[in-house]
């Protein structure tokens, strides 16, 4: 079965509002296993609706309709479903006598505007209203369905779980679950990764299920997303395993986590396994990287602390820098050193650079060097990106801790 979402507001077309209504309604949606391609906004006028509905039911099976339900005269959502079903409105009186005694439990009279919220195209079954006073619709259109629910989001979220999915399910014959994984990666950029999983992503399309797509996520680099579909959860989730482990052999280190796992999260298990804390010296990126591992959970246990040293004489005075370039392979190596020193850490990592707008130390812009400090071994490694200076600052502090976990990944053997 296909369903698609179709989300009626002017103020959501005029981006006023922001439409977070479609995309809880798809997961939904994913969560019962219906495929959902689509997705439409559209505003309040009721031969637009009724063009949009007429569109989405040419090519899906049902129609998720949000908003536009309400009592006021650019609520026309009911009036152009009953322009595609071809059928009269009719007044439900349950329906305003439910809504009536709505009102009569608050204390108010109900506003005479509120009647034409009793008022459904002929043949649509009402959703009861719980939490306000719009009731729903679903309005069968031979073996195709529309669904009509507010636009309110926690109006919507109790009908759509209560009413929507389970009508979808029985329509359907059954229940089957469509799963997703995202697989974090570092290290390539997105026409790089897609040539090295070409040829996985070719035999993939000789059995579609799982798919892969890619989601470009700028200093959170590449991510891989799986997504399954089966008769249920645990099926569904051995397939995701699977392919899994697929990207992982082909991958390799630039895989760094799964889901929710962050270059900080995964940083603070190797930290942790290891039983070893981290200092850092930050030139360029002016704290970002401070920043991101103070906001990982746990983190006291293993960030000991850093030192924002932006003047090229707090690198000579706190840090130990030899006199000379600052951003060079020299410097790095004496900030990471340094940075253990001064906040007494077990490792030190080090970012000095030039994000622009001009060079330095004769360095064309997006020059940056990495310095770690692990045992007894002080490494560095020269780094060349491209972008504007918010651009390099947020890519080299994402780069600096991934070099900090390949040498980790390498000292854990």
């Amino acid at each position: 079965m296909r369903a698609e979402v179709l989300a009626v507001g002017t103020e959501l077309v005029l981006g006023d509002v922001v439409d977070t209504n479609s995309a809880w309604i798809a997961r939904r949606l994913a969560g019962a296993g219906v495929d959902s391609h689509f997705q439409t906004k559209v505003g309040d006028n009721v031969e637009r609706i009724e063009a949009a509905l007429r569109t989405a039911l040419a090519r899906s099976d049902a129609v998720v309709v949000c908003g536009g339900l309400g009592p006021t005269p650019d609520d026309v959502t009911r009036e152009a479903l009953a322009r595609v079903m071809d059928v009269a409105m009719v007044r439900d009186d349950e329906v305003l006598e439910r809504i009536r005694r709505r009102f009569e439990e608050r204390g108010r009279p109900m506003p005479p505007s509120n009647e034409r919220q009793a008022e459904v195209p002929e043949g649509a079954v009402v959703i009861e209203q719980r939490r306000g006073t719009a009731p729903g619709l679903i309005c069968p259109l031979g073996d195709q369905v529309v669904y009509a629910v507010p636009g309110v989001p926690h109006e919507m979220s109790e009908m759509v779980d209560r009413a929507v999915v389970p009508d979808l399910e029985q329509r359907r014959g059954g229940r089957a679950v469509i799963a997703s994984r995202v697989v974090r990666t570092w290290g390539e950029d997105e026409s790089a990764l897609a040539e090295r999983l070409a040829p996985r992503i070719e035999a993939l399309d000789r059995s579609p299920n799982p798919t892969l797509a890619f989601l470009a996520s700028g200093m959170e680099g590449i991510k891989v997303r799986i997504t399954a579909k089966a008769a249920t959860a645990a099926e569904a989730d051995a397939l995701l395993d699977a392919e899994e482990a697929e990207l992982r052999a082909i991958l390799g280190r630039r895989v760094l986590g799964v889901d929710e796992e962050t270059m900080e999260s995964v940083l603070a298990a190797l930290l942790g396994d290891a039983g070893l804390t981290l200092g850092l010296a930050e030139s360029m990126t002016g704290g970002l990287i401070a920043a991101r591992c103070s906001e990982a959970p746990g983190s006291s246990a293993w960030f000991r602390g850093g030192v924002v040293s932006y003047a090229s004489e707090v690198k000579f005075d706190l840090l130990g820098v030899p006199e000379g370039p600052v951003v060079s392979e020299r410097a790095a190596a004496a900030m990471a050193s340094g940075a253990r020193r001064c906040v007494g850490a077990d490792v030190g990592l080090s970012v000095t650079g030039v994000a622009g707008p001009q060079t330095q130390d004769g360095m064309p812009v997006g020059t940056v060097f990495v310095g770690v400090a692990l045992g007894d071994d002080v490494g560095t490694t020269q780094l060349r990106l491209g972008g504007d200076r918010t651009a390099i600052r947020r890519t080299a502090s994402s780069a600096a801790l991934d070099e900090l976990r390949q040498r980790l990944l390498d000292h854990a053997g």
